[in-house]
């Protein structure tokens, strides 16, 4: 499995582009970044997304996506979530007002299809067999294990301090990485604990949860307290953690 790293923050500023995965060259996990960071060939190669949820830090490039794919895939792209997370897509954005409701465009042919899949049950897409998993975040979010058949990975979409995910982790099988969110510093406490995203202090808290040995990839840095983050996530002298880049790639 290979997973290229499209958008790494949580965030967008010159050089930090959103949160977005790709795998395997054909399904993005979350949308920050898809039209930013792939050519407009490599964007017609991508057949899936799969959306933790409705934050436009993890949307904002779904609808200049779906414009630039226009005429030039082999039939929909699916955006693929549980129901929670799928209304919201398609209330809020796809919606004819804030952009035109793809899924639905053109008759004949929608370039949209949205697949409502539901939490802990495996579903397919592309070859891989993925799982949502609840978090705990402001609006209803959702991790993911994902897996090719030899390797699985774990994205944890945006979260607090949370335990469902970890425990599924412990269950996954051949479980490879864990792509982690890190949003704050630890002086921004108060903001993280509103807003329901971790700091380094709270991230010490749940290693202690994940599976032994797995590497740990963090990943929804905020860019204007990037520095002050990464020297405390240093701090922590945590050998299995790593900040992620806009571009890694990473391949299990």
């Amino acid at each position: 499995m290979q997973i290229r790293v499209l958008g790494a923050f949580g965030g967008s500023t010159p050089g930090h582009r959103q949160t977005s995965f790709l795998i395997d060259g054909r399904v993005a996990l979350d949308a920050g970044a898809l039209t930013e960071s792939l050519s407009l060939k490599a964007q017609a190669d991508v057949r899936a997304v799969i959306v933790t949820h409705s934050h436009m830090d993890h949307l904002a490039s779904l609808p200049f996506f779906i414009e630039n794919v226009f005429g030039r895939t082999d039939g929909p792209i699916e955006v693929i979530a549980p129901a929670e997370v799928t209304r919201s897509i398609k209330t809020h954005l796809f919606n004819n007002d804030l952009w035109p409701d793809f899924s639905r465009i053109p008759d004949n042919l929608p370039v949209v299809r949205f697949r409502v899949v539901e939490v802990g049950v495996p579903f397919r897409v592309n070859g891989l067999t993925a799982v949502a998993v609840p978090v705990r975040h402001v609006v209803p979010t959702f991790g993911y294990l994902i897996s090719d058949g030899a390797a699985t990975v774990l994205f944890s979409g945006d979260t607090g301090p949370t335990e469902a995910l970890w425990q599924a982790a412990h269950a996954a099988p051949n479980l490879k990485a864990m792509f982690v969110e890190c949003s704050f510093p630890d002086d921004m406490k108060e903001i993280a604990e509103v807003s329901l995203h971790l700091t380094p202090a709270t991230l010490r808290g749940e290693l202690a949860k994940f599976p032994r040995g797995v590497p740990v990839n963090l990943y929804h840095m905020k860019p204007p307290t990037l520095a002050r983050l990464a020297e405390q996530v240093a701090a922590l002298e945590e050998p299995r953690l790593r900040m992620l880049a806009d571009d890694d790639v990473l391949a299990y």
